[in-house]
Formats: structure tokens, C-alpha cells, sequence
């Protein structure tokens, strides 16, 4: 969430910023100025008010002290108009709540600012190449089999059954692509905790507080599963529930930074990518995902980004999958994030780089709709921690790009060497 402050003090600069971002915010912010200044306007009044019954108070004590009678006219005439101010006071709190509560669901609405460092954009056309990795890794050749064509020969993934068990949209992994699947989930938990990160198991099912926390509400209502019967959302990454893990809490400084691992399955409705990637294991409505999250000191985010992104780097040059990061464009970027890096695997099929880890910092974003603190001890008050977060990295899309990486000309797969002690120190699939 914004800074309604800093809204307020830089109204042209933030304008500025989020005219950056992809979509109109012109009329929510102006709208926001518009309640902000009703709502301030009322506080004056409010504070008018309450120092006129505080004097009220005052003057019926002292007349009285000095021996007027408490029933006389002259302290009733205090007393009625205290009376007065009491009832005119009572007549704001709702106006004052309903002006805050209107002032809240616009700032939800609105993104985070993209960071001086993030390029500007519209699309993903205009994101930045940072670096590549690996490749002389990328095989050379004219003719590779997509991933789900691969699953589907050697048998180790079924497409067509899923549909009958759900839908489109769904895979059944059976055998050794069962066994790869929970081999790369193990081996990643294993990469990040050596790293530091403390492993986390969260629950899987969050509420909409959570969900607000985090940034997917209420703008990605849509592309989430809902509990017909609860306030129970399926999580959509591991991001939501890392993020609440401390919300409405007070951390100390020497606390930070906090790095978490978690793995969880995670659910989309994908209901903005009609006719993309049906097939395969790019776009799921359940995948399995490896996520890590940062709680750092607000003078380190960057660095941390840098830190992050590395150990997400870290998994592909393990697993000598090639790829490449791109510094993503201010329209390009998530709701959240105020910078972001993606790492783009290569694909020999398509003959392109997918996307397979977005890692962002979102500054004090997500702390401010989660109220997430740390106090600096010797210091009067609290600041807003900033979090972090980044794939480290999404299992399905793993899977895809060792497939087609990995794939012999006998029509085998060969299992990456750093994969083979999980699967029994089997070499091929």
C-alpha cells in the first residue's frame, strides 16, 4: 500500500510514477485527494470540538469550585452547550470512518511506484537483458520435442486423464515424473536452507486478510479459487502466507533480516491467458512451487534483491539449465513490486527463453497493508520493514526445461547429475 503521506506531500511526483505503470490511475487519485482533504477537514473540526468540551469541563469544575450553584443556569448553560458538542461529535465518528474506509479500498487498489533503477515501459518488449548464463549449455539442433510431448512417450505424464479427474489445464505426473517432480522440490529446499533461509510448511488454504497483505486482493479476486463456504482462499504462491506470517507484528531490528524457503502447491484460475500455453506444464491451474521471502531493513532491500535473485540463480546453474535475467519495465512489473528480476529458462522446442522466476523487492508495500514493523532500539516509534520475494523456482516449468534440455536423440531424458542422488541414483528417464 502507498503512503498516503507521501501522496499527500508529492501528489505530481507520485502522478508521475504510476502513470509508469501499466493502466489509469488519474481518476483514483484524484478521487483519493478529494477524501483525504474531506476526511482532514473533519479531523480539524473533530479536534475543534473536543477542545471546546475539554474547556467545557474545565469551566463547569471552576464555576462551581467558586460556589456556583451546580443547578443554576449558569453552569446548566455550560452543560447544555458540552451537551451540544458531545452529540455534534458522536454525528462525525461515522462520517470520519466511512471517509477512511473509502480512503483505504482506493489505496488497495493502487500499485506500488516503480524504483528510480526499474526501466521505463509499457510491455514486455521493453524489458532490460541483464545477463546470461550457460550458453554453450544450449543444445544444438533443429528438431526438439516439446516437454509434453516427451512426458507423454516416456509415460511419465498424463494430460488427457487429468481432464476427465478436473480439467484443462491440469497434469497427472506418474512414475519417474512423480518422482522428479518431488526430487526437484527436495533438492531446492535443501539449496536455500544451506543458504540461510529457515524452511517454512504454511498452510495452503489463507484468508482474505492474507490475501489483502500480500497485494492479490482485491485486484486478483478473479484469478484466485475461493471457498464457497469460508473466508478461505487456495494460495495462489507461498508469497501470501510467508508475507502473513508476521503480520500485525512489531519486530525487533536484530531480527532482520528474516529469510524464509517454503514449498507449496499453488492454484490460478488463469483467467486472463485464454488460449495460452494449453498444453504442457507452463501455465497450470495447480503447480507445485519452491518460494523465498525476505523481511529486511529498509536500507538493504536492493542489496538483498541482488542476494535473492543470486540464490534463485542459483538452482539453474546447479541444475546447467541456460538463462538469461531481464530487469523488467515499470509496465511489465507486478502489482507489488517496486523492482523486479526475471530469470527466463531456455526452451530448445520454442527456441526462446520462458519465464520460470520472478524475483521483486516491494520495499514497504506489503508491510504497510500487512502492518509489519521493527523498532530500532534507543529510537521513539516503529518503521515499516521491507519484504521481498522471488521463485526459487516454479517446479513445473523446472521440470519442462529439463526435459527439453536434457532430451537425447534415442528419445531419453537424462536426469542432471545434481538430481540423480534423489531419484535413487538413476541416470535416464
Amino acid at each position: 500500500m502507498l503512503d498516503l503521506k507521501l501522496i499527500r506531500q508529492n501528489p505530481d511526483q507520485v502522478a508521475a510514477a504510476l502513470a509508469k505503470r501499466n493502466g489509469d490511475y488519474t481518476q483514483s487519485l484524484s478521487e483519493l485527494q478529494t477524501l483525504d482533504s474531506e476526511q482532514r477537514g473533519l479531523e480539524g473540526v473533530r479536534s475543534q470540538l473536543q477542545a471546546r468540551s475539554n474547556e467545557i469541563g474545565k469551566a463547569v469544575g471552576i464555576k462551581i469550585k467558586g460556589g456556583a450553584d451546580p443547578k443554576g443556569e449558569e453552569v446548566k448553560a455550560l452543560r447544555d452547550e458540552g451537551n451540544q458538542v458531545k452529540q455534534e461529535l458522536s454525528e462525525l465518528e461515522p462520517k470520519e470512518k466511512e471517509l477512511k474506509a473509502k480512503i483505504y479500498d482506493i489505496l488497495l487498489t493502487l500499485p506500488n511506484l516503480p524504483s528510480d533503477s526499474t526501466p521505463d515501459g509499457k510491455d514486455e518488449e521493453d524489458n532490460v537483458e541483464v545477463r546470461r548464463w550457460g550458453d554453450e549449455l544450449i543444445p544444438q539442433g533443429d528438431s526438439f520435442l516439446a516437454h509434453y510431448e516427451l512426458g507423454e512417450k516416456l509415460g511419465i505424464m498424463n494430460f488427457e486423464r487429468s481432464v476427465k479427474i478436473a480439467q484443462s489445464r491440469f497434469v497427472t505426473l506418474i512414475g519417474a515424473g512423480a518422482a522428479l517432480e518431488r526430487a526437484l522440490i527436495q533438492f531446492m529446499l535443501n539449496r536455500h536452507t544451506r543458504l540461510a533461509y529457515t524452511e517454512i510448511l504454511p498452510p495452503i488454504l489463507v484468508n482474505s486478510a492474507s490475501l489483502r497483505g500480500s497485494g492479490q486482493l482485491p485486484k486478483f479476486a478473479e484469478d484466485s479459487f475461493k471457498c464457497a463456504d469460508d473466508d478461505l482462499w487456495l494460495t495462489p504462491t507461498a508469497e501470501v502466507p510467508l508475507t502473513n506470517l508476521h503480520r500485525s507484528e512489531v519486530l525487533t531490528e536484530e531480527e532482520l533480516p528474516i529469510n524464509y524457503c517454503a514449498y507449496t502447491p499453488c492454484f490460478r484460475r488463469e483467467a486472463g491467458s485464454y488460449g495460452r500455453d494449453t498444453r504442457g506444464l507452463i501455465r497450470l491451474h495447480q503447480f507445485n512451487k519452491v518460494e523465498m521471502f525476505k523481511f529486511v531493513h529498509p536500507d538493504t532491500s536492493f542489496d538483498e534483491l541482488e542476494a535473492l535473485t543470486q540464490d534463485a540463480e542459483d538452482i539453474l546453474q546447479q541444475l546447467q539449465l541456460p538463462y538469461r535475467v531481464l530487469s523488467l519495465c515499470s509496465g511489465d512489473m507486478g502489482f507489488s513490486a517496486t523492482k523486479t528480476y526475471d530469470l527466463e529458462v531456455w526452451l530448445p522446442s520454442a527456441n526462446r527463453y520462458r519465464e520460470i522466476s520472478s524475483c521483486s523487492n516491494c520495499v514497504d508495500f506489503q508491510a504497510r497493508r500487512a502492518d509489519i514493523r521493527f523498532k530500532i532500539p534507543g529510537q521513539k516509534g516503529t518503521q515499516f520493514v521491507h519484504t521481498l520475494n522471488g521463485s526459487g523456482l516454479a517446479i513445473g516449468r523446472t521440470m519442462a526445461a529439463i526435459l527439453e534440455n536434457y532430451q537425447q536423440p534415442n528419445g531419453s531424458v537424462k536426469i542432471p547429475e545434481v538430481l540423480q542422488p534423489y531419484m535413487g541414483d538413476r541416470t535416464f528417464l
